[in-house]
């Protein structure tokens, strides 16, 4: 197999090639360090705060597609055959300002100034996309920004103002999309990348085959996909990673397919990617979606990769649990499918041999008679870990409750289903009291923790109002207010 060990990529309007690139080298520390290019901030390292935002443009099914996303937790390695914008590079006619630049100016949407070219590079990966976007489309854009100044008023009213400035027609993207695209084409050469000094390895697969047969080879190796978790192990814990196999760039677990009842969804698909399958085909997750960290996490992590860490308060697990989500485990050439509830073990474990990576997750679409739903609490209601998850699908026929899938994260070690809450259900009438018993029963299900996100009295009382929500909202009723013990 033909192999490199550089790392190509463009950098604003310039091609790079960089040898011994190590695994943990970040975007971030290269930007500012190797290029001197500082508008780029570090503010968190931990893709919290969103100053450190640069647009990422990638070959996706030949079409390029730029996204925002967290230059401090991006390895370097990862960005072969992509594209980096900086705010460097923005400019508009004759030298002027942007436009996203000019309407932060004119609305008063900087202060100190210190996260606003995050903000700018938010807003104009926004701009591209929506040139007249709505105020709540532009919330969505910067959930993944900090500002402690200005508040966010003014930045919103920028927002929405952008093009009063310019077009996304006449923009420097746009206007060199097309040479872009055949520069990235050009550095597509179906290598095997193999980078990095010896104890900084850092490894790029040339396929799924390939990515297979190194981590069957290395099972030691650790396992990087949209790097949201693995990139703060780098930057806050100084955890070694090398060897690293980065798997972000395989198309091939980009698939998504329609298969009858179900959709087939690649390990290595964002949620940004999946986004619009929810809306379609799952819409009661369509809002839950939205509160999964900020826009530019959603662009970076992988929904394999949010299972595979096997942590209890995933975003995606519990309500993939509750739909009887199914996941395809691989090593080499050998494939296993099982349901996703019992690839979680205990804290930390998974059914997950040497070797064996996620490959793939198997979900059921709804059926006739199924009532679904999915919570998230957390404290800050966008961009936050949370406190308590939950997924919900209740089978009701001819009135009676015929089956139940109740799945939390957070409530214990790992996120699993509620059993006695769904006994308690199964067999009785659709009414406000068999869910009072479920609630009652779910005590039974979990001893939750006290952390510095809740408390365990609260978890406790949280899920069982959740499942109190859930009736009155199917029965399209405003939920109670129910005060936490």
């Amino acid at each position: 197999m033909h192999s490199r060990n550089e790392i190509r990529f463009l950098l604003n309007g310039a091609p790079v090639a960089l040898p011994d690139v190590s695994a943990a080298q970040t975007l971030l520390d290269f930007l500012r360090l190797n290029r001197r290019l500082t508008g780029t901030k570090e503010g968190c390292a931990e893709g919290d705060c969103g100053a450190c935002t640069v647009l990422v443009g990638r070959l996706a099914g030949g079409v390029l597609r730029y996204e925002a996303v967290n230059a401090c937790i991006r390895f370097l390695a990862t960005l072969d055959g992509c594209h980096v914008v900086t705010v460097e590079h923005l400019r508009g006619p004759d030298g002027a300002l942007h436009p996203v630049q000019q309407a932060m100016v004119e609305f008063h949407g900087s202060q100190c100034g210190f996260c606003t070219p995050g903000f700018v590079m938010s807003l104009y990966a926004l701009w591209m996309e929506r040139p007249e976007p709505t105020a709540g489309e532009v919330e969505t854009a910067i959930q993944g920004n900090l500002c402690r100044c200005t508040g966010y008023a003014p930045i919103i009213r920028a927002a929405v103002a952008v093009s009063r400035y310019g077009t996304p027609t006449a923009d420097l993207l746009t206007r060199e999309r097309a040479a872009v695209t055949e520069a990235l084409t050009a550095l597509r050469d179906g290598a095997r990348v193999e980078t990095g000094p010896a104890d900084n390895r850092a490894i790029l697969p040339a396929d799924v085959d390939d990515f297979a047969e190194l981590y069957a080879a290395y099972p030691q190796a650790t396992v990087v996909a949209g790097a949201t978790d693995v990139g703060l192990w780098v930057t806050k814990f100084l955890k070694p990673i090398s060897p690293a196999i980065f798997i972000g760039h395989l198309e091939g677990l980009k698939r998504i397919d329609r298969d009858g009842d179900s959709l087939r969804i690649g390990a290595g698909v964002s949620y940004s990617e999946l986004g619009p399958v929810i809306a379609e085909h799952v819409p009661h997750l369509a809002d839950y979606w939205s509160r999964i960290a900020g826009w530019q996490v959603r662009n970076m992590g992988t929904i394999g990769g949010n299972i595979a860490n096997g942590s209890p308060i995933g975003d995606t697990p519990p309500v993939l649990i509750a739909m009887g989500a199914e996941v395809v485990l691989r090593r080499g050439a050998e494939r296993r499918v099982l349901p996703l509830e019992t690839f979680f073990i205990d804290y930390g474990k998974q059914d997950r041999a040497p070797g064996e990576f996620v490959e793939e997750i198997r979900l059921p679409l709804s059926q006739a008679g199924e009532r679904h739903a999915a919570y998230k609490i957390s404290k800050r209601r966008d961009e936050d870990i949370s406190s308590v998850a939950a997924g919900f699908r209740v089978t009701v026929q001819d009135g009676i409750i015929s089956d139940a899938r109740l799945a939390f994260g957070g409530m214990a070690a790992t996120p699993r289903r509620a059993v006695a809450a769904e006994a308690a259900l199964v067999g009785q009438a659709w009414h406000e009291t068999a869910f009072e018993a479920a609630a009652v029963a779910l005590a039974g299900d979990f001893t939750p923790l006290t952390d510095w996100r809740a408390s365990a009295e609260y978890r406790a009382a949280a899920a069982a109002n959740l499942l109190r929500r859930f009736f009155h909202e199917q029965e399209g009723q405003a939920p109670v207010r129910l005060a936490v013990a």
